[in-house]
């Protein structure tokens, strides 16, 4: 049975009935305000911009516009490239050509970003609701470009991101790296700035200790139990080399959670 954009939907977290499906064409101007249109050269926040602004025709775009709209490039013939995910944030302002919406790209379907192609039916039809464009046919998953490792020192990840480093092919040389080192690391909860100090120390690598985060959302920590790891972010505060004696380690460990003071004001419980 051939795959179609639906499963791919509800895998992403998106459910077809709270989705719009765009299809954009590369054009000199928007149609009916004479705005610029877009180009295979656009930026992501021209092709953002582009999409922002709608028709007050509710005959050509929507009343009340679902809060994801899923974006497509036309690729020629009847492809179609996933540019991205967009939550609709809502109506921001309108004119008598234009209605301008908040929207911000979302982490949805992030991994197929520029890989997924589908079959676009309807070749005169630019937007539709998910729920039909679910039965269109998945024609291509490229295979992802490798991610460079950033370095030690450069690494900021959300929890999304880290679920994609643990699993993705593209980011094969992330895991390499992470799993030559071990050291010491931060979790801050964005939500309200709380730190949690941890450490990958003897046979466990860093790779292996964020596995286990970006599997379960706490790694097994207590302090970390029950909160919703969608807002955490990770980082490095110091790596060692793997033959470094444990109690160096337990001791940057230390260093870290008083000099971040994560035991009083933090998530650390010892």
């Amino acid at each position: 049975m051939a795959l179609t954009l639906g499963p791919l939907l509800i895998g992403a977290g998106i459910d077809p009935p709270d989705a719009l499906v765009i299809r954009h064409t590369y054009v000199r101007e928007h149609e009916e305000s004479g705005l610029r249109g877009i180009h295979a050269d656009s930026t992501g926040a021209e092709i953002l911009e582009y999409t922002r602004s709608q028709s007050p025709d509710p005959r050509r775009f929507p009343i009340a516009p679902a809060p994801f709209w899923v974006v497509f490039i036309r690729e020629g013939g009847d492809r179609a490239r996933l540019w991205s995910v967009v939550e609709n944030r809502g109506e921001v302002d309108r004119t008598e050509h234009l209605r301008m919406f908040d929207l911000v790209q979302s982490p949805h379907m992030e991994d197929l970003r520029d890989r997924l192609v589908v079959g676009w039916r309807s070749p005169r039809t630019w937007r539709m609701n998910a729920t039909t464009a679910a039965s269109y046919p998945v024609v291509e998953i490229a295979d992802a470009e490798p991610v460079p490792f950033p370095g030690f020192d450069r690494l900021v990840l959300n929890y999304n991101q880290l679920q994609a480093v643990a699993r993705e092919p593209r980011y094969a040389s992330w895991r390499t790296a992470l799993a030559s080192v071990v050291g010491v690391y931060l979790i801050t909860d964005t939500r309200d700035g709380r730190h949690y100090v941890g450490k990958a120390d003897g046979a466990e690598s860093i790779r292996q200790r964020w596995s286990s985060y970006a599997s379960s959302g706490h790694g097994g920590n207590a302090g970390l139990r029950g909160l919703d790891p969608s807002s955490f972010r990770y980082s490095l505060l110091r790596v060692f080399d793997p033959s470094t004696p444990t109690q160096v380690i337990d001791a940057a460990e230390g260093h870290f959670k008083v000099a971040l003071d994560s035991r009083r004001h933090g998530l650390n419980r010892n």
